[in-house]
Order: structure tokens, then C-alpha cells, then sequence
């Protein structure tokens, strides 16, 4: 209850001094001096309408009189003026930030929130705001991610938040962290965009989510696997123990890939979208699945959401006596009968764009096309318009 009192009357107070009065110079005498000091010593302590009496004196006397480092009354008055105007320019700074918030203009709300987040670090509020910029701001993703991470820290230990409902703001921030990942550290992006689809939320119904989760996927394990397998076979293509247990875990992320970009075109409205990412789908599921049909296709598609999202695979290092392996699509097998060395099966390739906030997919030797979500993932809407944040008087 104190607290609100003293936000209440900050409000006031931020309101009376919003136009100041210009302090007109007058002669420094030690009658002038001692009546100006009196009247704001009486009044610095009072309400709103006191304290700007007290203001005004202050200045006055600051204003009239020379710099004088002995004068202790100058020295009091000064750390009060000092106080009301950081006050003041904090108070200005919060409303031009929720005005970029209510814009969505996202360069500002970087560059305002970290301005007053310099007085006032631990803000969940302005944290998570921040931490989510970057996902409908590809350049902002950096610094967002690391706001995102602060945010995350503070919502963890209990700080409130009032902008966003509590798992929705989990769950954007994760995605945060896990997006500015893609192009660096695919492998671990996959970690955080997991805990994303598994927070309920509107998160986890974005196609977009599972756009980058295939990314991740593609250019994270899948990529290494295939290297690892292109290298561990003979010169001659002639497949080895060690090529056919790396074989088998390249497949298990492939079809992780699978289920992601089946959720994707689950959660896609646009038919036009959802008809090319079925498309890239369809490749690779019949690259798995040899007798598989677009019904079939169709099916995964249809029943992919009510499942639940599959793990990371776990690494194997021995083939199970029962599962035969299959040569990746895209690998040209050898006369021999080996496998060849491809490092992309089908030629299905997601590629992280990470300067726009989105991904897309394509099916590039192929027929070229690219499919997914050529604009960053929206970022979300507060649940109020202007956040409240902490404006306290410096």
C-alpha cells in the first residue's frame, strides 16, 4: 500500500513539473539567498504542489547565485534538482517507450528500453520486452536474445510481470534464444525451440516455430551426420560398419525433421504456403517411408499435433540386428552397390535467414521453389498497451 501511495504521488509530482518554470536570474543577496532557501526547505518535503514551490526556489537560487563548493545549502538544493530532473527524463523516457511498444517500432523500443534499463536493470517488464523484439526484428536478434536470457532469469525468480501472461513470455523468450542460435549453434537452437512448443501458448501453434525447429535440425545434426557419413565410407562408395550406425542416426534426425515440418504445414492457413511446405514434406517423407503416398502425406500432416513432439534422437553406436540401413535420397549409390556420399538427402534444404527473423525451405535441384514464412515471426502483442514501469524519482 506505501508503495502505491508513493507511485501515485511520484505521478503527481511528474505531472506538476512536466512544464517547468524557467528560473528568472535575480541579484544574490543574503536576504534573497536566505528566503529562497527557507521556502524550499519548507516545501521539499510536501505534495506535489509544495514540491515544485521548492523547485522553483531552488533553481532560483542556483540559477542567481555563483558555484560556491562551501555553500552546503547550494549542495542540498542541487542533489534535489538533480533528482526532480532525472525523475522527469525517466518519466518522458517510459512514455516514449510504451509509444514504440504501441507502434511496434522496434528499433525504439531497443533503444529507449535500454536507457532505462540503465536505471533500473532488474525491470521484468522492459526485459522481456526486449527479449522478444528480436523475433519480428531480425537485426535487433542478438541484443534480444540477451535480454531474453535476462528476462528469463528474473521472471524464474519470482520478479512480476505485468506486459505478458507469464507462459506466453516464457515462451517467446525461449524462442528468442533459440532463433539467434540458427545460423551459430543450430544443434543447441533445437534445446530452446523445443521448450517452446512444449509451453502452452500461442507459440506453439506458429508455423514458424517449426520452420526454424527443421532448420535446426537441417543444418545442426543432420549436416554434421551427413559429413560423417560422406567421410566414413570407402573411396569406392562401398559402405563400412562405422558409415551404417551413422547412417541409421542421420535418419533418426531426419525424421525429427519430418515431424516439424509436418507441424509447420498443420498450423499453416495459407494454402499457397501450406502446398509448398507439403511439398518439401512429401520429399523427405517418402525418402523414409519407401511405400509411402500423398495420402499418407496428407495423414501425417493430419494427425502430427495430437502427438507429442519427439526428442532430440539419441545417439546409437550399434545397428539394431533387424533394421536394415537406407542409402540417403540424393546419394547416387555406386556400381558396386554401395552407398555414396551425399550430404543432403532429397535435396531438401531449410536455410536460416536470420537477418529477416525467418527461414525458408525449398526443394533446390529440384523444382527451386522455397516455401515457409518469408517475414520474422510477429512479435507479440503486450497484454497492456503501456506497461507499468517502475519510474522512480532518482
Amino acid at each position: 500500500m506505501k508503495r502505491i501511495i508513493k507511485l501515485l504521488a511520484l505521478a503527481a509530482t511528474l505531472a506538476v513539473f512536466a512544464v517547468p518554470t524557467l528560473a528568472q536570474k535575480q541579484e544574490c543577496t543574503d536576504d534573497n539567498k536566505g528566503t529562497w532557501y527557507k521556502t524550499f526547505y519548507d516545501n521539499y518535503k510536501g505534495d506535489p504542489a509544495a514540491q515544485k514551490v521548492a523547485y522553483d526556489n531552488a533553481k532560483l537560487y542556483l540559477t542567481s547565485c555563483p558555484a560556491d563548493p562551501n555553500d552546503a545549502q547550494a549542495r542540498f538544493m542541487q542533489k534535489f534538482v538533480d533528482a526532480v530532473d532525472a525523475s522527469r527524463k525517466k518519466a518522458q523516457l517510459g512514455k516514449d517507450f510504451e509509444k514504440a511498444v504501441a507502434d511496434k517500432n522496434y528499433a525504439e523500443q531497443m533503444r529507449l528500453g535500454k536507457e532505462l534499463l540503465n536505471s533500473d536493470p532488474d525491470n521484468a517488464d522492459i526485459n522481456t520486452i526486449l527479449g522478444i523484439t528480436g523475433l519480428a526484428e531480425g537485426s535487433l536478434l542478438k541484443d534480444s536474445a540477451t535480454y531474453a536470457a535476462k528476462a528469463i532469469q528474473l521472471i524464474d525468480t519470482g520478479k512480476p510481470l505485468k506486459a505478458y501472461q507469464h507462459d506466453q513470455a516464457l515462451a517467446y523468450l525461449n524462442w528468442t534464444i533459440g532463433k539467434s542460435k540458427l545460423a551459430t549453434a543450430p544443434a543447441d537452437a533445437i534445446t530452446d525451440l523445443l521448450k517452446v512448443a512444449k509451453i502452452e501458448s500461442d507459440a506453439k501453434k506458429n508455423p514458424q516455430l517449426y520452420i526454424d525447429l527443421a532448420a535446426a535440425y537441417e543444418t545442426g545434426p543432420r549436416a554434421k551426420l551427413s559429413q560423417e557419413y560422406k567421410s566414413s565410407v570407402k573411396p569406392d562408395g562401398t559402405e563400412t560398419d562405422q558409415s551404417k550406425v551413422i547412417l541409421e542416426n542421420l535418419n533418426h534426425v531426419i525424421d525429427n525433421q519430418i515431424d516439424a515440418m509436418a507441424r509447420a504445414a498443420a498450423f499453416t492457413s495459407d494454402a499457397a504456403k501450406k502446398k509448398e511446405i507439403v511439398t518439401d514434406l512429401a520429399a523427405l517423407y517418402k525418402y523414409r517411408n519407401k511405400d509411402a503416398s500423398d495420402a499418407s502425406v496428407t495423414e501425417l500432416v493430419a494427425s502430427v499435433v495430437s502427438k507429442p513432439i519427439p526428442e532430440p534422437p539419441t545417439p546409437i553406436t550399434s545397428l539394431p540386428t533387424t533394421t536394415p540401413a537406407t542409402t540417403p535420397a540424393g546419394t547416387p549409390a555406386t556400381n558396386n552397390g554401395g552407398n555414396g556420399g551425399g550430404a543432403k538427402p532429397v535435396g531438401n534444404n531449410l536455410t536460416n535467414t536470420s537477418n529477416t527473423g525467418g527461414n525458408k525451405t525449398g526443394t533446390g535441384a529440384t523444382t527451386g521453389t522455397q516455401t515457409g514464412s518469408s517475414k520474422p515471426a510477429a512479435s507479440p502483442t503486450p497484454l497492456t498497451k503501456k506497461p507499468r514501469l517502475n519510474h522512480r524519482r532518482g
